[in-house]
């Protein structure tokens, strides 16, 4: 099932305090939405999440499920 395609026009785009400067960035006032780019690509693509998506990576993370 394919994403309905999200305008990231308002998009208000931070990075993690901790970033070394290239990283992520990430957008969370979209509404129903949280939108994730390359911050050295910031016209490129950006990942798309739900809300409960974005919990599950969150918790993932802090879980220490993935290999970073």
């Amino acid at each position: 099932m394919e994403k309905p395609v999200v305008d990231l026009t308002d998009a208000i785009w931070r990075r993690s305090a901790r970033s070394t400067g290239e990283g992520v960035e990430v957008a969370v006032n979209i509404p129903g939405v949280i939108a994730v780019r390359d911050s050295r690509r910031p016209d490129g693509p950006a990942l798309i999440f739900t809300p409960r998506e974005w919990e599950a990576f969150v918790g993932g993370a802090q879980d220490g499920e993935f290999d970073f």
